[in-house]
């Protein structure tokens, strides 16, 4: 979970905590009061590859030393969502990826808050691959997904972006344009950075004033990532329906180049 507590419900009985190439999970930023760590108190570390050597060497020795079988990949049946209608919304939109997201897709999330039904939605979905944010920074999505679509020109590149993260790296849209990359950006435009809203809560802050939620609204003017995307050469739509956004979203998957869904809710 991107919460602390969260990950601690599930991995409140592990007792051992392997290291493949990565240092001992914790949380995204401090708070008081709350646990940093995402594993339960007693339970024992172990590295056996560190962040600067080859993970797949370590697992190879791994599993010579100790005789291991090899395993069959466990397998689920594809099943595919059921599209929504009426009010757009986190669910809504997330059904229609898991429903039309075609075989072997690329996603890159950076969804932050809009995403919470993604993972549920697209778990039975055709299969892909998913590139996802492992920290706490903001504005990856654009040019990890440029970087995704160049390596792998003969995919489909969803990339799900949050209205405020995508502000950082917008110019990735003039570039993706002009190389003609395969990239359908889903832009979630819910007007504010509502994870930073989120983390000024989970920090203790009280009594906040007008000003203090003024710096974390994106209206008064709204931004129109319409015009934003077709001044750099992309296509673009809005969509403020879930009918809309499951039309929209059917075809862009079916076409090749870069293009751009606005997807406004509250």
């Amino acid at each position: 979970g991107y919460f602390a507590e969260q990950a601690l419900v599930q991995l409140e009985d592990a007792e051992q905590m392997i290291m493949v190439a990565t240092k001992a999970p914790v949380g995204f930023f401090a708070y008081p009061g709350k646990p940093s760590e995402f594993y339960p108190a007693g339970c024992m570390l172990h590295t056996l590859a560190d962040v600067d050597q080859d993970p797949l060497d370590a697992l190879t020795r791994l599993v010579e030393k100790l005789g291991a079988e090899a395993l069959s990949p466990r397998r689920i049946k594809l099943q595919k969502p059921d599209l929504a209608s009426g009010t757009l919304s986190l669910e809504s939109m997330a059904r229609a990826v898991g429903h039309y997201l075609p075989t072997d897709a690329i996603i890159v999330d950076e969804s932050a808050t809009s995403g919470a039904y993604m993972p549920a939605m697209t778990r039975a979905a055709e299969p892909h691959d998913w590139l996802s944010l492992t920290c706490g920074s903001i504005g990856y999505g654009l040019p990890v997904s440029i970087g995704a679509a160049v390596a792998c020109p003969d995919r489909k590149v969803l990339c799900l972006h949050g209205d405020g993260g995508a502000m950082y790296t917008i110019q990735s849209l003039w570039t993706m344009a002009r190389e003609n990359l395969d990239v359908c950006i889903v832009i979630f435009a819910n007007r504010k950075y509502q994870i930073l809203q989120v983390e000024l809560a989970r920090v203790g802050a009280q009594s906040m004033n007008k000003r203090t939620l003024d710096m974390l609204d994106l209206s008064n003017p709204d931004l129109d990532f319409v015009k934003l995307a077709e001044g750099m050469g992309v296509s673009a739509s809005q969509a403020t329906t879930a009918e809309a956004f499951n039309e929209q979203l059917k075809a862009a998957m079916q076409h090749k180049g870069p293009c751009l869904i606005e997807a406004v809710f509250d």
